[in-house]
This record gives structure tokens, sequence and C-alpha cells, in this order.
């Protein structure tokens, strides 16, 4: 006997029904259109990315270089200058001063009560490795204008293994003109110098520098000969090397070197070559040189072309550099 139970049989038909509904559902043609269109959308954004990552640039990791600091302790090493370009914002303020040769012995206390010559310079590094200076000179009253460039500059791992730099200056003789003055118009006022220098760190002690320079003198003094035809007494152009090095005693001090060696020969008063010894000490802000060398002058166009004080007759002089930096 069957029991009438129509919430039974109501559910029973709601089931079926569904089944029915699912059933046709994935069997649809609706069903398969959207699963193809799913499938086309997957596969072209597949392509279309895998298409952009082939075209895209590799990346890759640029190592900044490190380069070798403190080569030397400041701009000067002696007479010369050095490979060094303090940084970008520095200004500096220099005192040059020879006092006279010893070969006198107490008579003038071995130079000291003698005449000196001194410089008061001025410089400072508007931008990355250019230094730009101004200077006055208390012989024959000159001013000069310098610059420097570091051209290249050695490196920690050795890709490049020297500094070179390059320094040149324009001098100008002010004196008022007089009748003894070899002075005819303003171009004979002028001198020039330029130098290329290469350095090589080799330990945290010891650096050496090598240069070679080419010196111009627009202004050259002569003689009338026998015949009344006009002689010059020098060349006007004068090339030279340098040699140098420093070696540090202490985390301040170092004994520091140089020799200079004329190339140019003139037919008249050929300068002597320059010998020098001496201490950098080195402290905040600061860059002291006391030395003995035979360079009597504080510009190095002078001393190359000019220098009459031969060392093996004794005729050293004793000189300082004091250099004073500030960052800004």
């Amino acid at each position: 006997m069957q029991r009438f139970m129509p919430g039974f049989i109501k559910a029973l038909k709601t089931i079926k029904s569904n089944k029915m509904r699912e059933k046709y559902f994935y069997s649809s043609p609706v069903f398969f259109r959207i699963l193809l269109l799913l499938i086309i959308i997957t596969v072209t954004t597949g392509i279309e990315l895998n298409a952009q990552d082939s075209t895209a640039a590799p990346v890759k990791t640029v190592k900044k270089k490190s380069y070798t600091k403190n080569t030397f302790e400041g701009n000067f090493l002696i007479d010369n200058q050095t490979v060094m370009v303090p940084i970008k914002g520095t200004f500096e303020f220099d005192i040059n001063h020879r006092f006279g040769t010893t070969d006198h012995s107490f008579t003038d206390l071995f130079g000291l009560f003698a005449g000196a010559n001194m410089r008061l310079g001025f410089s400072y590094t508007p931008i990355k490795d250019l230094q730009i200076g101004f200077g006055a000179n208390n012989y024959n009253m000159i001013v000069d204008w310098s610059a420097k460039y570091a051209i290249v500059k050695q490196t920690r791992n050795n890709s490049m293994p020297v500094s070179v730099t390059y320094y040149g200056n324009a001098a100008m003789d002010t004196r008022a003109r007089n009748a003894s003055l070899p002075i005819v118009t303003t171009s004979d006022r002028f001198t020039f110098f330029n130098q290329i220098l290469v350095a090589r760190k080799f330990t945290e002690a010891l650096s050496v520098q090598a240069g070679i320079s080419l010196t111009h003198f627009n202004n050259v003094d002569g003689y009338y000969d026998a015949s009344n035809n006009f002689q010059h007494a020098m060349k006007n152009d004068h090339l030279a090397v340098t040699f140098g090095g420093r070696f540090k005693i202490s985390p301040k001090t170092s004994i520091i070197v140089n020799y200079d060696q004329p190339l140019t020969q003139h037919p008249m008063n050929n300068p002597h070559p320059n010998l020098s010894l001496g201490l950098d000490m080195k402290s905040s802000g600061h860059d002291f040189q006391v030395f003995f060398g035979n360079y009597g002058y504080t510009l190095p166009q002078l001393n190359n072309m000019l220098n009459q004080n031969d060392y093996t007759k004794g005729q050293f002089l004793i000189g300082f550099n004091i250099s004073r930096l500030w960052n800004f």
C-alpha cells in the first residue's frame, strides 16, 4: 500500500529537473562556446607575454668604478703639481715660500736673511675633476691663472693602473714699463706652462709620479753680436721631465722627493736640474711641506726656464708649501 506523500514527490521532481538542466547545460553549445573562448584568451595572452619577454632588453648590472684614494696628500709635490684634484666644491688657499740659497752659510743665516720668493694662491673645484686657480707672486709682480684636470684615475681593481692629469697656467708680469724692462707689447709680459703627469699608488705608503712639461716665454733675453745682429740668449720653448714620489713613515707624515731634468739646450744660460727632498705633514684640512731643493721660484715655468742654482755646488735652499682646504 502506497502512502500519498505530496512533498516527497515534489522534491523528487525538483531534483530530477535540476539534473536534467545540468546535463543540458554541459551538453549545450553555449557551454562549449564559452569554454573555447576561455582557451583562446588563455593561449593568446600567453603568446603575447612570451613575445614581450623575448623582446625585452636584458637587465645589466652596472658596477660603479672604485678609484684609488690619496695617491698624494695634496696638490703639491715640492715644486710640482701632483695628479690629485680635490673633490667638487673644494676651495683651497696656498702659500708657497722659497728662501735664499744656503751656500753663504751664516752670512745670511743659510738663506733665511736673503731675498725670498713667495706666492699666495687660491683655487676652486667647480665641477668634478676640474680645478681652476689664481695666484700672485712677489717676483716681478707676476699674477697667474691655472687649470688642472684629472683625465683618468687609477682604479682599485687595476682596470686603470695609473692616474693621468693635465696642469697648465698662464702668468703675466705686471711691472710698469721702463727703459730697463724688456717689454715692448702686452704680449711680452706672458709666459705659459703645460704639463702631463702620470702617477701610480703602489701601496698605502708608496706613490710615484712622472711628467713631461712644455714652457713657453713670449719674450726672452737677447743681445747684439759683433755684426750688430740681434741674437736670442734662450729659445722661447723649453721641454723638461720630472720624477717624484712619496713614502709614508706614519699615517700623517711622508718623505717626499723630486727631480727635474731640463731637455732643451739653449744658446746661453742653460738651466740646471733640480733635486729636492722634504717632509709632508698632513692634518685635517691642512697640508704642510718643508724641503731642501735648488729651485728658487714659485712658478714652474720660471724654475724650468731660469734656474741657475747648481746642487753640485751646494746651492740648495729651504722652502715650504702650506695648503688650507674648505669644502662647500
